[in-house]
């Protein structure tokens, strides 16, 4: 076996270790509120939550977040249900749901998170897979995942980070009732270069003739391809681009201003709404529970 692949199972060993055995009984002593990020690499976030009670209001990404509850009871509504999660259980939230997360019992909770790209998934499985219910049990999506939230200090190496997201996306599929199966007759090359500019612009204006003088379509044929590829409308995707240039301030010491006024947000207040908005929680409460970490 490769040493990616032994690296990969020894990670998803420890987190199953951590999930199944002690970990309850650690939390009893010390418990608080925290919020461990690692740095994204290829648009990847990953991160690990702790907290008591309602952690994060109703918001929506836009990526798939995929989750493991490691202690506590994880509760969250989602599309107008009520949805609960346990250890053991694997947390699959589709691209632009809106959903919030709080803590179903006084002990608290604690789970990881991985925010995968749509286009990752479409790219491994043809399409965007829907999971009707958010909360599965699903061995090999679980270990899949657990290859890279075994260690948020570690960036998988490209291999390792291919070789997950293939299984996690066939996993999906499978989850969805759906098999490989290719999009139909999307103009890729041009939704591709409709990203990377509104990617390398996104502190700025964009308008949609713009983007219809860039990619040959028009900009209602743009929105419904650019959705079915990057499972978000393009308008969204660059207001995510200003959110993820805004944590790397933050993360780097900006003041919320700042950051505000670097990532292209007309002022802190329109950069909190649409933070609270995308994550559920306030970027100054943001900053404070990844210090507390």
């Amino acid at each position: 076996m490769a040493k990616n692949s032994l690296q990969g199972m020894e990670r998803a060993e420890d987190l199953a270790r951590m999930a199944q055995a002690g970990l309850e009984r650690s939390c009893k002593q010390g418990f608080r509120d925290g919020l461990s990020l690692s740095a994204p690499e290829d648009g990847i976030e990953r991160i690990e939550a702790r907290f008591r009670g309602n952690g994060f209001s109703p918001h929506r990404h836009d990526t798939y977040a995929l989750g493991l509850t490691l202690h506590g009871i994880q509760t969250f509504r989602y599309r107008g249900e009520a949805r609960f999660s346990m250890p053991g259980k694997v947390i699959v939230l589709h691209p632009d749901e809106l959903h919030d997360g709080a803590a179903g019992t006084q002990d608290g909770l604690i789970y990881r998170m991985l925010y995968l790209p749509p286009e990752l998934v479409g790219a491994a499985s043809g399409h965007l897979p829907f999971l009707r219910d958010p909360v599965v049990e699903d061995g090999a999506l679980w270990r899949a995942l657990a290859q890279l939230l075994g260690d948020l200090q570690q960036e998988p190496d490209e291999l390792a980070l291919d070789d997950a997201i293939g299984q996690i996306a066939a996993r999906l599929a499978q989850q969805a009732g759906s098999g490989r199966s290719k999009s139909k007759m999307l103009a890729r090359p041009a939704l591709l270069q409709a990203s990377d500019l509104l990617v390398s612009e996104s502190s700025r204006t964009i308008r949609s003739q713009a983007l219809e003088d860039l990619v040959g379509l028009d900009r209602y044929e743009l929105a419904r391809q650019f959705r079915l590829l990057f499972g978000t409308s393009p308008h969204r995707y660059r207001i995510m681009r200003r959110l993820d240039h805004a944590k790397r301030l933050l993360r780097a010491g900006a003041g919320l201003a700042e950051a505000a006024a670097e990532a292209g947000f007309a002022d802190q207040a329109h950069f909190t709404r649409h933070f609270r908005n995308s994550f559920g929680l306030t970027p100054g409460r943001w900053v404070g529970m990844r210090d507390s970490a």
